[in-house]
């Protein structure tokens, strides 16, 4: 069964109140990950997970804390995260870039997958911002520069368009989403699964290792409940992991 280390997924919101005179703040914690996780468990597979709060100071920064790993997934966690731990950012101290270490662990025969969301690929406002990193040599995709959100509120059907073994097995269409983002394929890249005009699901190998990309999120508000109830979901997510992880054992 696949090792799975699984980064970002996690957001606190801070609310201000305001009631005639007076205003009050609070704050929440919220996590997005549980359906995914849910649903590689199943299959028996060992998902470790790490919330963006937790990924920025214990995401490995050596092969060494990589070697047990089959896939890494980084679903809705800025590249700032991973590159600017405190010792980085507070104290002006030397780190290793772990988006280059995902890279060289890749080729060498590691497995990646990016999920989307507002923190993933460039996201909201471009902030992710992944293009300008070490990342973007090696992810099916070609990312636009900016804001690269597709809102559709309306529903948009996903539907498969290339058999694979990720696909085997799933119905061609699939429940609707409301969002994802607007990438391009890499050249290589096989597109399996398309959202209007643009890519939703991609694979490619690259160097030695597995690369893939979904292109919207893993929970709401891009996943609806019907979407994340579809049995297709779960199945698509194992069928997704074990094949990047086959490639890794191999």
């Amino acid at each position: 069964m696949a090792q799975v280390l699984l980064a970002g997924e996690s957001w606190s919101t801070t609310t201000i109140h305001t009631k005639g005179f007076d205003t009050f703040t609070t704050s929440s914690y919220g996590e997005g990950a549980a359906d995914f996780i849910s649903a590689l468990e199943t299959r028996g597979h060992a998902v470790e997970f790490q919330p963006n709060h937790v990924a920025a100071e214990r995401f490995p920064s050596d092969r060494a804390a990589l070697a047990d790993i089959d896939v890494v997934v980084l679903s809705d966690i800025g590249s700032n995260t991973l590159l600017l731990p405190d010792g980085v950012f507070s104290r002006g101290e030397r780190f290793p870039n772990r988006l280059q270490l995902l890279v060289d662990w890749v080729r060498d025969g590691g497995a990646l997958l990016m999920v989307g969301g507002y923190l993933s690929f460039q996201g909201i406002e471009g902030k992710a911002n992944y293009r300008g990193t070490a990342l973007a040599d090696i992810l099916p995709v070609e990312m636009e520069i900016g804001d690269d959100r597709e809102e559709t509120p309306q529903g948009e059907q996903p539907r498969v368009v290339a058999q694979h073994a990720i696909t085997h097995g799933l119905d061609p269409h699939w429940p609707h989403i409301l969002g994802h983002h607007r990438v391009r394929p890499r050249p290589g890249a096989e597109v399996l699964v398309e959202a209007g005009a643009h890519p939703l699901l991609l694979v490619d190998d690259e160097g030695a290792g597995r690369v893939a990309a979904f292109t919207s999120d893993m929970g709401p508000h891009w996943l609806p409940p019907e979407f994340l109830a579809w049995s297709g979901s779960a199945t698509m997510w194992c069928n997704l992991v074990e094949w990047l992880a086959e490639g890794r054992r191999g």
